[in-house]
């Protein structure tokens, strides 16, 4: 029986704190690396009463209207879950995220809490979007920034809105790019030097 291939889900978090459980995810979106029609986005209902006000804002989302009108954490994760799960008649699911810290902790905490079991691996690993560059590339850490990875790939028309079902096919599409580019000619994509985008802050970049 002929093995299906992996597939690759960008994942990005929306949430009003920096750690689960004392904070809330208020959003998820996922989207499979070369199949812009295989996406997923829910809004979540806060857990907690705590929040940060600057991350909250960063999300633009209405906190008292997500209490009100959200999915509850467990049912949304189940759906996500089903989603996921859903994928494996094409392919096998593999986490990816940028950074894989902050959105896979939010993602696996959620999923383990709520649902017992992660459907991408029980031990939560997946792809970091920064490493697999810097390996590729075999560069520096600050030139591993997604602003750089798309000003090198000349990536335009993808967006970090904060949105996190667009910013998930965001990360789709950059690392569909990456992946192409493992196939580009030499003196393809050269070293650029870093551009600053509105919205990459909390892409990792310290």
């Amino acid at each position: 029986m002929e093995k299906l291939p992996e597939l690759y889900v960008a994942v990005d978090v929306e949430a009003d704190g920096p750690i689960p459980g004392p904070y809330s995810m208020i959003s998820l979106g996922m989207a499979v690396v070369g199949r812009p029609d295989l996406t997923f986005y829910t809004e979540l209902r806060p857990i907690s009463d705590d929040f940060v006000p600057a991350a909250l804002a960063v999300s633009g989302l209405d906190r008292d209207r997500l209490l009100r009108e959200a999915p509850a954490a467990e049912d949304a994760m189940a759906a996500a879950a089903k989603w996921i799960n859903g994928l494996r008649g094409i392919g096998r699911p593999v986490f990816l995220a940028g950074p894989a810290v902050f959105d896979g902790m939010f993602v696996h905490w959620y999923f383990q809490r709520f649902l017992g079991k992660s459907p991408f691996s029980a031990s939560g690993a997946g792809i970091d979007l920064r490493s697999y560059w810097m390996g590729l590339q075999g560069g520096e850490w600050v030139d591993s920034r997604k602003s750089v990875i798309k000003q090198r790939l000349k990536l335009t028309g993808v967006p970090h809105t904060h949105h996190a079902g667009e910013d998930a096919a965001e990360l789709a599409a950059v690392f569909e790019a990456v992946l192409r580019s493992r196939e580009a000619p030499p003196g393809g994509a050269g070293a650029g030097e870093a551009v600053a985008e509105d919205g990459e802050a909390r892409d990792g970049e310290a």
